[in-house]
């Protein structure tokens, strides 16, 4: 089929969005729309000693200004909403300070004001003193003795301590090893930095006591939850809709005060309340990413086998919670150590600690890129140690064919892979055995050249919650509902594939519909490269729906029994008395009841195991220091593709978010105030197009086992090989 599954399919948005007709949310305005600023802190810890908001309240324009007095009680606190064990510390973000500050942006007051410029004028007009105190900004210096402690809730500034694996086990395997090796490793803070920022533009109905809301987010669903969560509500008295969205990579699922504030601003002032976040603001305020280091070991017998792996670390929280910042460094992440690798034992420790920065949640990868980087690191050192190849260490260990289904010491099933395959397909591509010569030509000229190879694997999935609904017209038109978000991926284009293969309903007839929190029950949203596992999954539940109201319309219709009418999607859609020709289309079919419905629904989820080796060449100039990335080598198994084009399109940025991570990126701030030092695209040095080699993409189509189309999650596997690849 021209437009069905595993073709390369142009996204249908993109002349949409490429010429100025998408709609995000600051192209909302609402009848009688009011705006929203805020007053953030300027120092990273001390106790707010005046705030004057009196001159403020008197400017034109201004409808109100709330500090933490004006909304005590009316909102609750923000903390962590991912269930944990053992328990974390208690610990809650207020959405206004409640007298201490503990980040550089926390938020201070809200203003809301007839334009926006007016709100950000009173914001200014604030009288903020605080009395400044000791920040700690390093999370080892957080866990030290004598260290400033954040709250009083969290004694040491430790907000949890968690382990998974088996400490006996690992601790007997390592007291026998031939060899042991020991590596530090950090992931420094990351910003995200989507395109578009953060932002809301949300109403109160008084009649309904509702609130609809239009937000930048990855899931409508989950975001309702956030909001009615804060506001002290039943979920079903808010709506939430997601127009276009310009980017999220994980910050966009979290909950984050401006959110709450403005919904209670709408229901007060009884006019729709606008927050767009500022470039500026983000860096400050948007849920950051990594922020993990330690220390971590590998066991290796005489032959360079690995027997187990270890590792203890430091999560660096930021000053409080995001929603689900305590599970990105546990159980997201942790299980992983050991990849792809067959190692008989593994144990890890993480430490949670709060610091003068702002909060820490899943940025792409969520937890699996630092893993896999420690686990790459362990094998690099092998190598070293045992005096073997890098890539040699690697064959050698990699799980096989033969050995699947293969249960890691995380507790992960693996189901399909052809590792070997995967790996020596790689190197080919990376012409591997050219290397050395290529390697001797640069230091001849002052220049010195490295080949990183890694193999990476990666849990993919999500939350097991998901929907869809369909429903078919007697033109022919199909509208599709579906419960995941959209954030730039091309659902709109890939759904529809799904749903023209199983139906074959007109491609150009069928409407993706997604981002309405009144649409369906329940959504999972988009995150954990879940989408085109769940979605799938309820697009074809929804399509056998219809298929099955269908043939008992046909067989009424053409006069026979069930049983002997067949469908197939060729024709639009087509029922047919098995052995003749007497047939009757879909939309035909639509005409008598005015349209066919199909719904779908799974509560549960099986993971898939995306993974592939990934080889990167650099050079660096013996004089003037500077560092190319010459080559980059690419060869990943994601099961079955829906849309080839599509995937390449996520690997391309997933790969430039990793190398920007290892090349340039780093949020850092002043240890002796707390001052952000990289709060802008003057100092955070994102990766341009130019820093960035022609990538040679190569798919092995392996299929899972644990879906109806044998796909795997490909959305973040860039980033997670792009890491250990760029860095080894």
């Amino acid at each position: 089929m021209k437009f069905g599954i595993g073709q390369p399919v142009r996204r249908r948005e993109d002349l949409r969005l490429l010429t100025g007709e998408g709609r995000f949310v600051d192209d909302i305005t609402l009848a009688g729309q009011a705006h929203g600023a805020l007053l953030r802190s300027p120092v990273a810890h001390g106790r707010i000693t005046r705030l004057d908001a009196g001159a403020a309240r008197e400017m034109p324009g201004v409808l109100a200004v709330w500090t933490h007095d004006d909304i005590a009680g009316r909102l609750v606190p923000l903390g962590c909403d991912l269930p944990f064990t053992p328990e974390p510390a208690p610990v809650t973000l207020p959405h206004l300070s409640d007298g201490t500050v503990r980040f550089v942006g926390q938020p201070v007051a809200f203003v809301v004001a007839e334009s926006r410029a007016a709100a950000e004028d009173a914001a200014e007009a604030i009288g903020l003193e605080v009395e400044e105190l000791e920040p700690v900004i390093d999370p080892e210096a957080a866990v030290a003795e004598g260290a400033p402690e954040l709250h009083a809730e969290a004694p040491g500034n430790v907000a949890y301590r968690w382990e998974c694996g088996d400490a006996t086990a690992t601790e007997t395997v390592f007291a026998d090893a031939a060899h042991v090796v020991r590596v530090p490793f950090l992931n420094q803070r990351l910003v995200v930095a989507s395109m578009e920022p953060r932002a809301i533009n949300i109403r109160h109905d008084p009649e309904t006591d509702r609130w609809e809301g239009w937000i930048g987010c990855q899931g409508a669903h989950g975001m309702r939850g956030h909001i009615a969560k804060s506001l002290g509500v039943d979920k079903k008295r808010v709506r939430i809709h997601v127009p276009d969205v310009g980017g999220g990579f994980g910050m966009k699922l979290m909950n984050h005060p401006e959110y709450g504030l403005a919904a209670l601003a709408a229901q007060a002032l009884g006019r729709p309340v606008k927050w767009i976040g500022s470039r500026s603001e983000s860096f400050l305020s948007d849920a950051q990413g990594r922020d993990l280091r330690g220390t971590a070991e590998a066991a290796f017998d005489a032959e360079g086998r690995c027997l187990a792996m270890r590792m203890r670390t430091l999560s660096g929280l930021g000053a409080y919670y995001s929603s689900y910042g305590v599970g990105i460094h546990t159980g997201f992440s942790a299980p992983l150590l050991g990849g792809m690798y067959a190692i008989r034992a593994m144990h890890a420790e993480v430490r949670g600690v709060f610091t003068n920065t702002t909060p820490v949640d899943a940025y792409r990868g969520a937890g699996r890129p630092e893993t896999i980087y420690a686990t790459e690191r362990l094998m690099e050192a092998g190598a070293v140690a045992l005096g073997l190849d890098p890539v040699e260490i690697r064959r050698r260990n990699l799980v096989t064919p033969e050995m699947v289904p293969h249960t890691t010491r995380g507790g992960l099933t693996f189901d399909s892979l052809d590792t070997h395959r995967v790996l020596d397909m790689a190197l080919e591509r990376a012409d591997h055995t050219g290397f050395e010569d290529r390697a001797r030509t640069a230091r001849a000229e002052g220049r010195h050249r490295g080949l990183g190879v890694a193999y990476y694997m990666e849990r993919t999935g999500g939350p097991p919650l998901e929907n869809t609904r369909m429903r078919l017209t007697p033109d022919g038109r199909l509208a599709l509902w579906v419960g995941t978000q959209t954030t730039g991926q091309g659902h709109e284009t890939a759904w529809a594939q799904i749903a023209h293969e199983r139906l074959g309903v007109d491609f150009d007839r069928i409407e993706v519909m997604q981002g309405d929190s009144d649409a369906l029950p329940a959504g999972g949203g988009t995150g954990g490269s879940r989408s085109l596992i769940m979605a799938s999954r309820v697009i074809l539940k929804g399509a056998e729906d219809i298929i099955e109201k269908g043939r008992a319309l046909a067989a009424e219709r053409l006069e026979a029994a069930e049983a002997d009418i067949e469908f197939a999607p060729e024709g639009g859609g087509t029922f047919r008395i098995a052995g003749t020709d007497r047939a009757i289309t879909l939309p035909e079919l639509a005409e008598g009841p005015g349209e066919i419905t199909g719904e779908g629904r799974v509560d549960d989820t099986h993971a898939t195991f995306p993974n592939g080796c990934h080889v990167a060449e650099v050079e660096i100039d013996g004089e003037t220091g500077h560092l190319g990335l010459l080559r980059y080598t690419i060869v990943d198994d994601f099961g079955r593709l829906i849309n080839p084009e599509l995937v390449a399109g996520q690997i391309h940025g997933g790969v430039v978010q990793g190398i920007g991570q290892v090349v340039g990126e780093a949020m850092e701030w002043d240890p002796d105030s707390g001052q952000p030092l990289t709060a802008s695209f003057m100092d955070y040095a994102m990766p341009r197009a130019g820093d960035i080699p022609m990538f040679d993409l190569t798919f092995i189509e392996i299929p899972s086992t644990t879906n109806p189309l044998g796909v795997k999650g490909c959305g973040e596997s860039g980033a997670v090989a792009g890491i250990p690849a760029t860095a080894l």
